[in-house]
């Protein structure tokens, strides 16, 4: 992979990502209507890259992000440092009624055909109000950066986060670091204030400093404006639809030189079919396909990011990297919350052909 994004061999950190930290309320396999107590998961798609890399993958990562000072703010710094992370915080204070808020994303995991719900609260979020200026980059890159990600779930929060990402990934890459951006598009949170063409706008001009994109057709379609192809994959597990967006994605962006996706056909709230698939440079790599019993669907494209860009950061072959992040994605889905639980040797023998078979 050296040859294809030139990653340094050596830096004080792997990874820096930049994002918005939230805490996620889950009252399990309980419909919010009816729940009586939940579990707190600190989260954020940006964030778990991070905390995945730090925590199974033993590599040395940052978040950059807003914190607030109140007890949930506390709640977020402790789990952010328990999983390793280092933090660079943009402080806020909190007024003691509405805010600054850390957001708060409530869920429930759904049973068999009832499919899992999740909903926001982000109203007065702080890490919406993040703006160019807030981060000394030059610090924070100056012991030596591998690797820079942001992603579209913290673009999408406001008209100055994209900005601050572009900010970010130019200093990275002058930094000497591979920049990668998960699409991650929610129509839900672009919707409050620009809708599918400012998203579009943004996330073009974002996709302008990338070297390693992460997101699916339905990202590529509605967070980069294009057009699937018209033939129909025989099922949601065959790569070709993805792999036929590619040439468009090439020419558009020739700076784009690798891209993945997850591949996953949903059967039940509990029973997924799973693939991935990378192109890289021209050239396809898939993941084997398995079938999961799912217990907490939330953050396994997460888990495959992380694992995928350690593969890359380790200097795996594309073939390897991509089964990596295949494996770990699918066992973060059978942890409760949104960030790894697993090991670096479990993810290693899944991806070499391991099985469920207990370990003595």
């Amino acid at each position: 992979m050296d040859n294809v994004l030139n990653i340094r061999p050596r830096g004080a950190l792997d990874l820096v990502s930049l994002g918005a930290l939230v805490h996620r309320l889950d009252p399990g396999i309980i419909p919010f209507r009816k729940a009586a107590e939940c579990q707190i998961h600190v989260s954020g798609g940006e964030y778990n890259v991070a905390a995945n890399l730090s925590d199974c993958f033993r590599m040395n990562t940052a978040i950059a992000t807003a914190m607030v000072e109140y007890p949930i703010g506390d709640l977020a710094a402790e789990r952010v440092k328990a999983m390793g992370v280092k933090p660079f915080y943009r402080f806020f204070k909190h007024n003691g009624v509405n805010g600054p808020n850390i957001a708060a994303v409530y869920s429930d995991r759904g049973q068999g055909i009832r499919a899992p719900v999740v909903f926001y609260n982000r109203c007065n979020e702080a890490a919406a109000q993040l703006r160019p200026g807030d981060f000394d980059w030059e610090t924070i890159f100056s012991g030596g950066v591998r690797w820079f990600h942001s992603g579209g779930i913290f673009a999408s929060l406001s008209a100055t986060t994209g900005e601050l990402i572009i900010e970010g990934m130019k200093a990275a890459r002058k930094a000497g670091a591979v920049v990668s951006f998960d699409l991650n598009f929610r129509e839900k949170l672009w919707s409050i204030w620009g809708g599918e063409k400012k998203a579009a706008d943004v996330v073009e001009r974002i996709v302008g400093n990338v070297d390693v994109l992460v997101g699916n057709e339905e990202d590529l379609q509605k967070g980069l404006g294009i057009p699937g192809p018209k033939a129909n994959a025989k099922s949601k597990l065959d790569p070709e639809i993805f792999l036929g967006m590619m040439r468009d994605l090439a020419a558009r962006h020739p700076n784009v030189r690798v891209a993945a996706t997850t591949l996953r056909e949903v059967h039940s709230a509990n029973r997924h079919s799973w693939s991935a698939v990378a192109w890289v440079n021209g050239k396809a790599f898939n993941a084997p396909a398995c079938d999961l019993e799912v217990l907490d669907r939330v953050g396994g494209g997460d888990g495959f990011a992380s694992g995928f860009i350690y593969g890359l950061l380790s200097g795996e072959p594309p073939e390897e990297a991509v089964k990596l992040g295949w494996a770990h994605g699918a066992l973060l889905t059978t942890f409760p919350g949104d960030t790894t639980m697993a090991t670096l040797e479990q993810v290693r023998s899944f991806a070499g052909g391991g099985s469920a078979r207990i370990q003595r």
